[in-house]
């Protein structure tokens, strides 16, 4: 059997790769620009191995008991690794994914397709303009995890966007999304502050490193109309191989500091990380 050979391809927003992992045999790194984009492993959707993406399938864990279906929206693609995962631990999921790229979705629809019957429906579209089109009310779990480059764009960080987002949750639903910043956090104090105008009950999910200012790094930033679990938030982060620390109330309101919300016509993207944050060779 032939080993398989790395596949690079312009897409829309760069020159996107997929790298076969040499220790699994259906596992792939998807890179754009450099930038790590996603990791699957066709043969086992439940392996997860980037670790803010954990973190985010921690959210999606305690958004229902186990095993439960729920309606997902997912803005942002990649190759898919979250949906994937939610079809293979809640079968009978309906999952729609919402990513921009279309030369992206062509490339991992040819190389890594998702399996029929998964109830995942991918939509090439703009994010932000797609969540408007979404109906009130019909959307369990709503996952943020939109970059353009290594950058997230200015049009989905602000409160009219964040208004958006808690319009489609159904009571109890919860929103979580990937940030990225570094000390002093003007960015993410500032996403704390937008959604603490709109959400009665934020949390922060971060590395200890990150949240000292020690580096730049991700962030899993959740919201809810209702209480967050966050004892039991914690107690999945803090079983991971690099353990995260659940932040809220007044400790997160102390790390917001004086940030205010931000709105669509002050809006800006996030920071642009430093060399070699995220970069793969």
């Amino acid at each position: 059997m032939n080993e398989p050979i790395p596949v690079l391809r312009a897409v829309d927003r760069g020159t996107a790769k997929l790298l076969p992992d040499v220790d699994r045999e259906r596992a792939w790194l998807l890179t754009v620009d450099g930038a790590p984009q996603s990791y699957v492993d066709l043969d086992e959707p439940t392996h997860l191995e980037f670790e803010y993406v954990r973190r985010l399938a921690h959210v999606v864990d305690c958004a229902a008991q186990e095993g439960e279906p729920l309606t997902v929206l997912h803005l942002g693609g990649g190759a898919f690794t979250l949906p994937r995962y939610v079809a293979a631990t809640r079968p009978g999921s309906a999952q729609q994914v919402v990513e921009a790229d279309a030369g992206l979705l062509a490339l991992v629809a040819e190389w890594l397709p998702i399996p029929d019957g998964s109830g995942i429906a991918v939509h090439g579209a703009d994010a932000r303009r797609r969540l408007e089109q979404t109906p009130d009310r019909s959307v369990d779990v709503l996952i943020a995890d939109v970059f353009g480059g290594s950058r997230i764009p200015a049009h989905i960080t602000s409160v009219e966007y964040a208004r958006e987002a808690a319009r489609v949750l159904r009571t109890g639903g919860v929103y979580a999304a990937n940030l990225a910043d570094g000390a002093p956090f003007d960015f993410l104090r500032s996403q704390l502050a937008t959604f603490a105008a709109v959400f009665e009950e934020l949390a922060l999910i971060a590395e200890p490193s990150v949240l000292r200012g020690r580096r730049f790094g991700n962030a899993v930033l959740v919201a809810s109309h209702t209480e967050i679990d966050t004892v039991a938030l914690a107690r999945r982060t803090a079983s991971d191989a690099f353990p995260a620390r659940v932040e809220h109330g007044r400790v997160l309101r102390r790390f917001t500091g004086g940030a205010v919300p931000v709105r669509d016509s002050g809006a800006v993207p996030s920071p642009r990380p430093p060399d070699g944050a995220f970069s793969i060779g």
